[in-house]
């Protein structure tokens, strides 16, 4: 088939001061991953996505979402490219797979749909969806702890650059990753593996396979959103701003 759409919704939700699931938080008195799922139904780009869960936490989502998708379980919290994995046998036939991250809520049927049409037009290793902001304060706050998409002269990605690792000048970009990606199936599943854990986190991260694309010399072709549709929702801080804008 076409396309399969992946959603990471194994995270916990302490630090939102949740006993759940950070996706199955309440937002507008629903949980966040059902806002997510209505938009996916919107797209009619997969009518099952595909749910990555904890061993612990599948009976709440199933009871929650019931038959709106299907399930693959990450057995150990290994980080995003981890995560990934967990859902290959359940999405091997797919040409092109797109990756969401279950605590962002607001994400449309027509971005989703723009995302997988400029993958299928340029028929590349990654598209992704970036987004601009007009700088980082007050309610663009959130955004300061986003990747800066550093390009070059002509427009090409150079890198994603966590604004941990980012210098003075590489922070004042103001486009930035919300890693909302879709890849082409065979390059992702090759590598995958490649992925290494050396970092402070010993997690395998999703966002590695952007460097790897770039040092293989393929394009990452973008589109853009507007950053309160791709926002994630990941403090109790974030939770009031998010409650706001669908109020």
């Amino acid at each position: 088939m076409g396309t399969r759409i992946i959603v990471m919704a194994a995270g916990k939700g302490k630090r939102m001061g949740a006993d759940v699931a950070k996706p199955l938080v309440e937002i507008a008195s629903r949980p966040m991953i059902e806002h997510l799922l209505d938009g996916i139904e919107d797209s009619g780009i997969d009518s099952r996505p595909i749910v990555i869960v904890a061993p612990d936490t599948i009976e709440d989502f199933n009871t929650i979402c019931a038959d709106r998708c299907e399930y693959s379980v990450q057995a150990e919290q290994l980080g995003t490219g981890n995560a990934v994995s967990c859902a290959q046998d359940a999405a091997n036939d797919a040409e092109r797979i797109i990756v969401l991250n279950g605590d962002h809520p607001f994400i449309s049927g027509e971005t989703l749909n723009k995302l997988n049409d400029l993958h299928a037009e340029h028929e590349t290793a990654i598209a992704m969806i970036t987004t601009k902001v007009p700088n980082y304060k007050k309610d663009y706050t959130t955004f300061k702890t986003w990747g800066r998409i550093v390009r070059d002269s002509t427009g090409r990605i150079l890198a994603i650059r966590e604004a941990k690792d980012a210098s003075e000048e590489e922070l004042d970009i103001k486009e930035v990753n919300p890693s909302l990606f879709a890849f082409s199936a065979q390059w992702l599943w090759e590598h995958l593996p490649e992925i290494k854990n050396k970092n402070a986190s010993g997690e395998y991260y999703l966002t590695d396979l952007i460097e790897m694309a770039i040092e293989e010399g393929a394009d990452i072709v973008t589109a853009t959103a507007d950053p309160f549709e791709v926002v994630g929702v990941n403090s109790p801080e974030d939770l009031a701003a998010a409650e706001k804008l669908l109020g």
